[in-house]
């Protein structure tokens, strides 16, 4: 049976994590007000549609043609999740990133070269959708564009609080890392149960 509280908690620390869409938005807000970064944002829904999208036939087409290619991609997924939860754990809270592009383009061109948004949608669809909805491209559809839309709920949240997260984030950083890696940790092995 489908598990919306599992596939949810995933969905919501993978997007809500540090990244550089939200670092990036983040940052944009804290510059510019976030009305004046909305254009940014919406680039980054764009993007992050199209992505989902290609990973969600990727992963169909892959499952299909080659069904023992799920355990290796779970082990990578999971993997790369505890690779994430270390360096969210180790990270120091220092938000500063370069702010060069902050238009509808950046945003939108930032996914194409953003690894942390494939391996969402991989993990994803590969975990918790294509076990339960392969065959069903309608649902499958659905779901990327849920993927997206978490996604850009997140960085929205990211420009919403600008340099108000910024600096609770540098505050209390210890404990929001610990927090976030152990959220991480938790969707790694929830893959195998």
């Amino acid at each position: 049976m489908f598990s919306w509280i599992q596939f949810l908690a995933y969905a919501a620390v993978t997007a809500g994590t540090p990244g550089p869409n939200n670092i990036m938005s983040m940052s944009n807000a804290s510059r510019k007000g976030f009305k004046e970064s909305f254009p940014f944002n919406l680039g980054i829904w764009a993007g992050f549609s199209v992505i989902m999208a290609v990973c969600t036939l990727f992963c169909s087409l892959l499952s299909s043609v080659l069904p023992k290619i799920k355990l290796p991609m779970l082990m990578l997924g999971a993997a790369y999740m505890l690779y994430l939860a270390w360096k969210t754990f180790r990270s120091s809270g220092n938000l500063d990133e370069e702010n060069s592009g902050s238009g509808f383009l950046s945003g939108f061109i930032l996914q194409f070269i953003n690894p942390k948004i494939y391996i969402y949608g991989i993990v994803s669809m590969e975990a918790y959708i294509l076990p339960y909805f392969d065959g069903e491209p309608l649902v499958l559809l659905g779901f990327a564009m849920l993927l997206a839309l978490i996604g850009f709920i997140f960085t929205v949240c990211w420009a919403a609080f600008g340099s108000v997260f910024r600096v609770l984030f540098s505050k209390y950083a210890r404990i929001t890392n610990t927090i976030m890696a152990l959220l991480l940790v938790y969707c790694a092995v929830s893959l195998f149960i």
